[in-house]
């Protein structure tokens, strides 16, 4: 069973936003007291946030679709819908957030990072929002936007500041259990380690993390053995440490060559070249292994490496080998630029920046593309008149009208407008906007007359009857 995932693709769909409610205050003796019609709830978004008690991303190996909750519609008596709960997920530290086409969205390091994976849907406006001293009885509501979908890739990139490498049963598990108190798997035989495994060290003054990455062969930076799934827990780290196996029974392997191997893999893999480099040579404790590394050890100062002789069963020149870590890292955390305070960028929009564009396509199709134009044909109730005529006047007055007509189109001429696999297209007419006049005065629909009380339609048949003027009328039809 999977115990350790560093590497999963996620699907997240943000909340949906509430519809807008069109309602009209109805109360005795007041049957049409005005809209009333509230906004409706904003949908929840999903929000990956970095926890340090997350230590690997099983969690979404396992259930990949996360989707939060939506936006409550609105109600009459301008009651607004409640807003939907955003979904917060917990991520390991140094959770790195690609999309589909390997562009690095996010790099979530540190405790308390959030980024937002899916943006929820607005709610919409409801008609007491909707009505003004021109539209003083909207007979609509806008929609509620959809939430965002996004299929993102999330990858675990371990922070730590010693990376160990080296070749299988090279003594890496061994070494970090004695150097931290880490208690990772030791056993002897190729592949034991297959996390990475991470301990604390304390040297002096200076606290470090070390890791222990699976072991690598040649060939791993193409995928071979499991170096290719765990290279990428190196790339964080201060100082890359080489554990050569100098007791080693297999007859065609040195520890020179051994080093030769890895060297080609990182440089192969790329992006460490800058790191620092330090060789431990492991189990001097056997008399074989001594000798060996008297014997490789000018080379390897020749080629300008550290070397320190350790034992991780015997437990000697691990002091020194843990100092010397220290003061590599210390070195490194005082070059890192001072982080300085963020600041605010400003950048106005170009004063003819319209906000969209109207660009010809094949035929006598014209697709508008913008973030007001196409937010508006999303929250708009296409079976509602009254409705169209609304998104028509603010096309017209966000200056759609005019900008096509510039660019040629006439009338019968297709327009289209948002995405192309998501378009509202229709035919344009020159006079559209005046849509909402043609339902008549703007704030008076019909169908939010109220009948009047069986009293008052008496009274008023009553006094027709009674007008001296209706019968002078009647008897005088021509004068």
């Amino acid at each position: 069973m999977t115990t350790f995932v560093d590497r999963v693709e996620l699907h997240v769909a943000a909340g949906n936003g509430g519809h807008g409610c069109a309602s009209v205050h109805r109360e005795k003796f007041k049957p049409l007291g005005g809209p009333d019609g509230g906004n409706g709830g904003r949908g929840g978004d999903v929000i990956l946030v970095v926890e340090q008690s997350v230590t690997t991303l099983l969690d979404y190996h396992h259930s990949p679709h996360r989707k939060a909750t939506n936006g409550q519609p609105g109600a009459g008596d301008n009651r607004s819908g409640k807003d939907g709960q955003d979904l917060i997920l917990p991520v390991p530290d140094g959770t790195v957030i690609l999309d589909k086409q390997g562009n690095v969205l996010a790099d979530l390091v540190g405790q308390g990072t959030t980024f937002v994976a899916g943006q929820g849907g607005r709610g919409g406006l409801g008609n007491a929002a909707l009505s003004s001293a021109r539209r003083k009885a909207p007979g609509f509501a806008l929609l509620g936007e959809p939430g965002e979908f996004r299929d993102v890739v999330m990858e675990l990139k371990t922070v730590a500041d010693v990376a160990l490498v080296g070749y299988p049963s090279a003594g890496k598990s061994s070494l970090i259990s004695v150097l931290s108190a880490a208690k990772p798997k030791i056993a002897d035989y190729p592949f034991t380690t297959l996390v990475p495994n991470l301990g604390v060290v304390t040297a002096g003054s200076t606290v470090y993390t070390i890791a222990d990455v699976p072991g690598l062969i040649p060939g791993a930076s193409q995928g071979k053995g499991l170096g290719l799934e765990f290279l990428r827990h190196v790339e964080r780290c201060s100082v890359l440490v080489h554990v050569l196996d100098t007791a080693t029974l297999e007859s065609d392997r040195d520890p020179v060559s051994d080093l030769d191997v890895i060297e080609a893999e990182l440089k192969q893999y790329g992006g460490l070249d800058d790191r620092p480099r330090i060789v431990v040579l492991n189990k001097v404790d056997i008399p074989d292994g001594q000798d060996l590394a008297e014997m490789i050890r000018p080379e390897l100062l020749a080629r300008g490496y550290q070397v320190f002789e350790v034992s991780a069963v015997a437990r000697t020149g691990l002091k020194e080998l843990s100092f010397a870590l220290a003061g590599i890292i210390a070195e490194a955390r005082a070059a890192k630029p001072v982080e300085e305070a963020t600041r605010i960028v400003i950048r106005p929009k170009a004063v003819d920046d319209t906000g969209f564009t109207v660009v010809r396509e094949e035929g006598d199709l014209y697709r508008v593309r913008g973030e007001k134009p196409e937010r508006w044909v999303r929250q708009t109730d296409f079976s509602n008149d009254e409705a169209v005529g609304y998104l028509a006047d603010r096309l017209s007055r966000l200056g759609v009208e005019e900008k096509l007509m510039k660019a040629g189109a006439r009338a019968g001429d297709g327009v289209a407008i948002g995405p192309e696999d998501n378009a509202v297209v229709f035919d344009w007419e020159p006079t559209m906007m005046a849509g909402a006049e043609m339902l008549g005065r703007r704030g008076e629909d019909h169908r939010l007359e109220a009948p009047r009380p069986a009293a008052q339609r008496r009274r008023d048949r009553e006094a027709e009857r009674d007008d001296p003027q209706r019968e002078y009328d009647e008897f005088h039809p021509f004068q």
